[in-house]
């Protein structure tokens, strides 16, 4: 058995496990071990289920497949993935990063589980997540603070922290996580790794109190753009219980074969604030010698942004009530127990109107439509993925950028947000690292729907800025 498999990218992994050169039970042993190693120090994967994934490993290996190859529809094969701690893994602790579930073991696995399960994963482990995903720094009361792998001194970001922090130090080839305001893509980028939010509906997600809402999406993390592609086909599909689930059948593979075949636009926007964000110095310059260098491969570059002055507002005003509707019931009965950041937003939720409400609905709409006419126009939007390096780990929250004071912990966010508020899919990935040896990325935002052309152009991205994040990594991750 070799140990160091963790240190393989998932479409090596599951190759592997097609071609039957590797077991399961081979894959998590190697994992088993590294989390034996990091974990405690990084402590991303705070609960771990492995003798439920050994279970599910052996039936995987005692099934003779009929069909088993990339067409096969069943794209993990064995593969192991950890899910967000934000959702139910049945006989799984669930803890929703909040001391009002502490104790939580769900008799029901989510939409999602049930998802990466059918196509082949195994769940071993549960990542870490603040409480109710509120914030980009990963920190709770139950399970403390998950740190960056480059740097342990270093926040991994949030809210999908752990999920980051596991695929970045070799405890996880692809993770599962979520994205409201910024949760794929700040992590991802504080961590060195790709996150992909792409279009509300492919991936179906639920049970839950707001079945119709678009702003908290599921998907995943990766160390590469091929292995998203990969995550993506195991993600997707439809569920009936999601009430925007999308019944759009894609081929099997689709989504590997698109993050395996680099392509560049005629043409592609960048703007390195959207005209919305405080953004430092620092981060700008980097992401501007990374833009300089795609643009002199041959596309036409554009420095241009839509219209977004409205996004602070409708976004503030849905994540409110998006809060209040799916929280509300707990902070009434445990609001003791619940962070500060958390009973904010739930309380300005329960404050809101109809009027607000009517309004924040009109911004979206016109924010959507706006950024798709510019997309037609440009093709992609490329912006630096956050404002600022990873902060240090104890930071709730960033509170200042370039002197400029953030007046609430969501300002720093809005990078993140003033794309989320038109639902068009958005990928991040590494771009380069700073003087300190922290990593700095980069997002991508592309049409509704059209993901495919998306991960071509990540990849072709990805493939030019490999040099830059060409240094030394720390013993934790080499």
């Amino acid at each position: 058995m070799n140990d160091k498999l963790w240190k393989n990218s998932a479409c090596n992994i599951v190759d592997a496990l097609l071609s039957k050169t590797i077991k399961p039970t081979d894959v998590l042993d190697a994992l088993e071990l590294r989390c034996a190693s990091v974990n405690e120090t990084i402590n991303a994967l705070p609960t771990l289920c492995f003798d439920r994934a050994y279970d599910s490993a052996l039936k995987i290996e005692a099934k003779k497949e009929t069909a088993v190859g990339h067409d096969s529809g069943y794209p993990f094969y064995g593969l192991p993935i950890p899910i967000k701690d934000t959702y139910k893994v049945a006989g799984v602790r669930t803890t929703f990063g909040s001391l009002a579930f502490e104790n939580y073991i769900p008799d029901c696995s989510d939409i999602i589980v049930q998802t990466i399960e059918r196509a082949g994963g195994i769940i071993y482990a549960k990542s870490n997540t603040p409480e109710f995903e509120a914030g980009a720094s990963t920190f709770n009361e139950v399970f403390g603070f998950t740190r960056n792998p480059w740097n342990t001194l270093h926040s991994a970001g949030g809210s999908s922290g752990g999920a980051a922090a596991s695929v970045a130090s070799g405890m996880a080839f692809i993770a599962q996580g979520s994205d409201f305001a910024c949760s794929l893509r700040y992590p991802a980028a504080f961590c060195g790794v790709v996150g992909l939010r792409p279009t509300p509906g492919l991936i179906p997600q639920g049970p839950g109190k707001l079945s119709y809402q678009s702003l908290s999406v599921l998907g995943p993390i990766a160390r590469t753009v091929n292995d998203i592609g990969l995550a993506m086909d195991g993600f997707c599909g439809f569920d009936p219980r999601d009430a925007l689930s999308n019944p759009m059948k894609y081929p099997p593979n689709v989504f590997r074969q698109a993050a395996e075949s680099p392509a560049a636009p005629k043409s592609f926007a960048y703007s390195p604030d959207l005209g919305q964000a405080v953004v430092s110095k620092e981060i700008k310059k980097i992401v501007n010698n990374a833009v300089n260098k795609l643009s002199s491969h041959g596309p036409n570059m554009a420095y241009e942004h839509p219209e977004l002055d409205e996004c602070h507002e409708a976004f503030n005003t849905l994540r409110a009530f998006q809060f209040a509707t799916v929280w509300g019931d707990v902070m009434i009965a445990n609001q003791d127990e619940l962070k500060p950041e958390v009973v904010w937003n739930i309380e300005r939720g329960f404050e809101l109107d109809a009027n607000t409400l009517s309004k924040a609905e009109h911004l979206r709409s016109d924010l959507r439509l706006r950024m798709i006419e510019f997309l037609d126009l440009h093709n992609f939007l490329i912006t630096p993925a956050t404002p600022v390096t990873p902060p240090k780990v104890e930071e709730r929250f960033v509170k200042s950028i370039e002197g400029e004071e953030m007046k609430t912990y969501l300002d720093w966010l809005a990078l993140g947000y003033a794309i989320t508020i038109t639902g068009c899919p958005t990928i991040a990935l590494p771009c380069g690292i700073n003087k300190m040896g922290l990593p700095v990325g980069l997002q991508i935002t592309g049409r509704p729907y059209d993901e495919l052309n998306l991960l071509k152009f990540a990849a072709w991205v990805e493939n030019i800025l490999i040099e830059e994040m060409a240094c030394e990594k720390n013993d934790l991750i080499s």
